[in-house]
């Protein structure tokens, strides 16, 4: 009796018992008849191992792209902050730690930063906003905090409307002044 032909695979099988020489030509003689059915049918031979590995592919593309996904937001998010961070950076206002106290209230805690009259006047008024980098806050003037409002709203901590300093006509305490050593 002539031996099958054997592929690589199957040789090596056979040589580790892990096979028999029955069940090689079991599996021959099965994939001959699903390669007729085929080739005289058309019909096509569903294969449970194939169907699993074409759906384990499947579910192994949806988790790459959900990681590249949750991967690419992070890189958003950095590249945001440091946008922010710049911007920041390169606007920002000096405070004077001999100045006047400005206190704004942060995660409901009241924060404070020394500024010059003239800072604590543009806070107050609108002109200016504090923002809040990883390391402490900044003063930047109101155009730039609009700017990183756009990008983030969470960095902007303060930014006033904008008021106008001339009175209104109709107010009726405008004949008295307010004495310049009065603070709240």
């Amino acid at each position: 009796m002539k031996k099958p032909q054997l592929n690589p695979l199957q040789a090596q099988l056979l040589k580790s018992g892990l096979t028999s020489d029955a069940k090689v030509k079991q599996v021959k003689a099965e994939k001959r008849k699903q390669d007729k059915l085929q080739r005289n049918n058309g019909v096509e031979i569903v294969d449970d191992i194939k169907l699993g590995a074409e759906q384990t592919r499947q579910l192994q593309i949806e988790r790459d792209r959900e990681l590249n996904r949750q991967r690419k937001l992070a890189e958003d998010q950095k590249a945001l902050a440091a946008q922010i961070k710049q911007i920041t950076l390169l606007n920002r206002i000096a405070q004077d730690n001999n100045g006047l106290a400005y206190q704004f209230n942060h995660e409901n805690k009241v924060k404070a930063l020394y500024v010059s009259d003239k800072v604590r006047e543009a806070l107050i008024n609108g002109r200016a906003g504090i923002i809040k980098l990883e390391q402490g806050f900044e003063i930047v003037p109101a155009e730039i905090a609009r700017k990183i409002q756009d990008r983030d709203a969470g960095s902007v901590i303060v930014l006033n409307q904008a008021t106008q300093d001339v009175a209104a006509e109709d107010d009726p305490y405008a004949a008295f002044e307010i004495p310049d050593d009065l603070m709240w």
